[in-house]
């Protein structure tokens, strides 16, 4: 029960909108699916893994939210409005934390092992976010709407953006100062623009280098042929008594 009341009360303290206790236990699908996910994670954690699968799922016909029975949920979150949020299995989420609705928690990879996100206590995730992979959101940080995490956040931190990068941390502003955290559509494609004329460049010297050779070599080869042919000449004028004649070619 006390958790129960503690639930009740964040719903209260974190939503304007709601204004009794009876208001909350009405109208917020994000707190009958907390309460559905606490019976399936215990199925699930006892070995009744396809009855707690089979219930996530009626709880997620009901309300809109998905979280899988194998996910571990910390006291007192809140999902406000709820539709379309997704806790993977392998997700821990912390103590206080606040999901906006359509946030995933999602997976990047297939292995059966911890692959999905840790969020630390009293995070917030603005809707339609997504956070990636075995990363970990620090404790007290936020996430902007609309982002796309894929890397670790550091604790009392805001980040923003498709990657999400860090704008404020620990009250203070953020400036991108390394031209590699600036996220531009095209700057991969120039990037590696960059690096095939260079390496065409590399090649293009290659090939002067090898031609430059070939007429140094072409110009010896015929200085040779020359000094063949007049010392064949001599031998002959030599063999047939022009030796005079012959020596002064």
């Amino acid at each position: 029960m006390q958790k129960i009341r503690e639930d009740i009360q964040s719903v209260l303290d974190r939503d304007p909108a709601a204004t009794t206790t009876l208001s909350v236990l009405l109208n917020y699908p994000g707190l009958h699916a907390v309460w559905a996910h606490r019976l399936n994670h215990w199925l699930w954690l006892r070995g009744f893994r396809l009855l707690a699968r089979w219930l996530s799922q009626v709880s997620r016909f009901w309300t809109g939210i998905e979280i899988h029975p194998g996910a571990t949920i910390g006291r007192r979150l809140f999902i406000d409005h709820g539709m379309g949020v997704v806790i993977g299995e392998t997700a821990i989420v912390g103590d206080d934390v606040t999901l906006y609705h359509g946030v995933t928690l999602g997976g990047t990879k297939l292995e059966k092992k911890k692959r999905h996100p840790t969020l630390g206590n009293g995070v917030v995730i603005g809707n339609t976010s997504s956070v990636l992979g075995d990363i970990v959101v620090g404790d007290n940080s936020r996430v902007g709407a609309g982002s796309v995490v894929l890397r670790d956040v550091p604790p009392n931190s805001t980040v923003v953006g498709v990657p999400a990068h860090i704008v404020y941390r620990d009250g203070k502003r953020v400036l991108i100062t390394d031209p590699h955290e600036i996220k531009d559509p095209l700057s991969d494609a120039l990037i590696a623009l960059a690096k095939d004329v260079s390496e065409l460049c590399a090649r293009l010297d290659e090939v002067s280098h090898l031609a430059a050779g070939e007429e140094a070599f072409g110009t010896v080869a015929g200085l040779a042929n020359e000094e063949t042919e007049r010392r064949a000449y001599r031998s002959e004028f030599d063999r047939t008594g022009f030796s005079d004649f012959g020596a002064g070619i």
